[in-house]
């Protein structure tokens, strides 16, 4: 499902759809995703699909076999099971950066954020696929997982959605089979050092039922679920002989994105409540240091330019393919190699203005599909690689989490001082002028309100 602007203003940025507005379902288990029509020359926020390592990470797989991630295979530590044994505390995450504070006059890090919402694997081996790319590049990433994805369909009336009828989806469920492959990508996953966040459940876009309706206590109930659903698949599925995801995914969950970028304003005062550190649902902004909201660090999807249009793009898959085949997944194979190419540079220009500029972090939101013979797919690929091989030493490919933990440990007054650049401008005279006279502040954990406490060192 998607969150489709309806009135373009300058910049060719659309509005969110009113309640009613009509959307075109796609299965889910071909395409995990569902789509919706719009304008060409629009820039449309998408939402919802099945959606890393690195080095000394285990091989990716594309199969559901177990990984030797986690479990007997792995080395000796102590674990101690939660629960019925769906989940596990086996200690710190591994491959975490240490987490650094800037110093008056230093040159801010440039950093990238790769995330997936849905974060299943259904056999297409898109899952491995990214998670060896990040592997082979030291790249971390954020894979923002559905609840629905651990929970059998027999069992579906186990879901009870905010204003929905008991079972209902937009997403629909996977198969067993791909449940157990998307269990073994996240175990892989977590322990390669990557964030397992969350896209909720349903994936509701449209009609009274939307996410855009929901009330803060709409979304406490649907949060809950979600975490139940990761914690309970042993006796929901009633595999108990398999090994558990290597986390404690209720007390590590901090942060998310909502189906189709919608609901935010109402989700936030649960978010804030529950201790979530930040939230991708915002359908659009600035490539500008990011801020605030109701204490939780607010990361939207960045406008970005478009080669070849006069208006900037928003940074997902979706909105690309929205622009170049009006959301049409399978379109002529002529178009496929210039569109790729497009969405690629694309991305690398909006890489390139906040490196040479502003160095604000660069957000790409994802998901797990094949549209238009997987060009979308190629192009996120390409921009990692491009990236990577530009050699920056101060360029840090992250998750959502590991950034959060980096702007909590800064110094407030100096991360004020960064969001005074606009989009695309340099630092006046330079980082080491620019940055020399921020006065030093006693606090930490940037934005004033809700701060968290300065962050050391992980392993």
């Amino acid at each position: 499902m998607v969150a489709v602007r309806l009135s373009a203003d300058s910049n060719g940025v659309l509005e969110t759809p009113r309640d009613g507005d009509r959307m075109s379902a796609i299965s889910r288990r071909a395409l995990l995703t569902t789509t919706a029509g719009a304008a060409a020359g629009l820039a449309v926020a998408g939402c919802g699909a099945a959606g890393g390592g690195k080095q000394g990470a285990p091989r990716a797989q594309r199969t559901g076999e177990h990984s030797g991630a986690s479990g007997a295979r792995a080395p000796a530590k102590t674990v101690r099971l939660i629960g019925d044994g769906s989940t596990a505390d086996t200690g710190p995450q591994p491959n975490q950066p240490v987490v650094d504070r800037l110093e008056p006059g230093q040159t801010p890090p440039q950093f990238v954020v790769f995330s997936w919402d849905g974060a299943g694997e259904v056999g297409n081996g898109l899952f491995p696929r990214f998670r060896k790319l990040a592997d082979d590049h030291g790249a971390t990433m954020t894979f923002n997982l559905s609840g629905l994805y651990l929970l059998p369909e027999d069992k579906k009336l186990m879901y009870a959605p905010p204003n929905g009828p008991l079972g209902a989806s937009d997403i629909g469920y996977l198969s067993d089979e791909h449940i157990r492959m998307t269990l073994d990508n996240l175990r892989q996953a977590w322990t390669a050092g990557h964030e397992i966040a969350t896209h909720f459940n349903g994936h509701f876009c449209a009609g009274s039922g939307s996410v855009s309706r929901w009330t803060p206590a709409d979304w406490k109930s649907e949060i809950d679920q979600a975490v139940a659903f990761v914690t309970q698949w042993k006796t929901n599925t009633g595999w108990y002989d398999e090994e558990p995801l290597p986390f404690d995914y209720a007390k590590n969950l901090i942060g998310s994105r909502t189906p189709c970028l919608l609901g935010q304003d109402n989700l936030l005062p649960t978010a804030a409540a529950i201790g979530w550190r930040y939230d991708t649902s915002n359908p659009g902004g600035d490539q500008i240091w990011p801020s605030k909201r109701m204490g939780v660090w607010d990361y939207p999807l960045q406008l970005i330019p478009f080669p070849g249009h006069s208006f900037e793009v928003l940074s997902m898959d979706y909105n690309m393919l929205a622009n170049q085949s009006h959301a049409a997944t399978s379109s002529d194979p002529r178009n496929y190699p210039g569109w790729r190419s497009q969405a690629t540079a694309s991305y690398i220009a909006g890489f390139q203005r906040a490196y040479e500029t502003n160095r604000a972090p660069f957000f790409i939101g994802n998901h797990f599909e094949e549209w238009n013979g997987g060009i979308y797919m190629d192009a996120v690929e390409e921009t990692l690689k491009h990236i990577a091989a530009q050699g920056y030493k101060d360029v840090r490919m992250v998750s959502f989490q590991q950034l959060t933990d980096w702007l909590d440990a800064q110094d407030p007054a100096l991360l004020d001082k960064l969001r005074t650049l606009e989009v695309g401008e340099q630092p006046p005279g330079g980082w080491k002028e620019f940055l020399g006279q921020v006065p030093a502040s006693t606090a930490t954990g940037g934005a004033g309100e809700g701060a968290a406490p300065a962050v050391t060192a992980t392993t």
